[in-house]
């Protein structure tokens, strides 16, 4: 398994909604900043958004082992061992490159065994 760079490429607030339904003041997302840099693998990295990480591990994953296509039968990106996702805040998404390194995985941890 290898590590997958995960870039953020912008942080984005969509007004409309963010005026209609959003509490008062809300801005971009405060948690992550446009050019933050990342990498993960079979766990999210410290510092990475809980909430962005569940939109987006199931592409880490793939990523991670191997996957060389592009996404979805080639009608989403065409770049292989890429994607672009983004988090599921539907007023202040964050917009995220993910891309497939050949950095191998190591294990943060001593597995346990019986």
């Amino acid at each position: 398994m290898n590590r997958v760079k995960i870039t953020v490429l912008r942080r984005t607030l969509q007004e409309d909604l963010a005026a209609q339904y959003g509490v008062q003041g809300l801005g971009k997302c405060p948690m992550l900043r446009e050019g933050q840099v990342f990498y993960a693998d079979y766990a999210k990295s410290d510092g990475f958004c809980d909430e962005a990480w569940k939109a987006i591990y199931q592409y880490v994953f793939a990523l991670a082992h191997g996957v060389k296509e592009p996404f979805y039968y080639c009608d989403w990106i065409g770049v292989p061992g890429v994607a672009i996702c983004s988090c599921n805040d539907g007023l202040r998404p964050v917009i995220f490159k993910l891309e497939a390194t050949q950095e191998q995985s190591t294990i943060g941890y001593t597995p346990v065994g019986d």
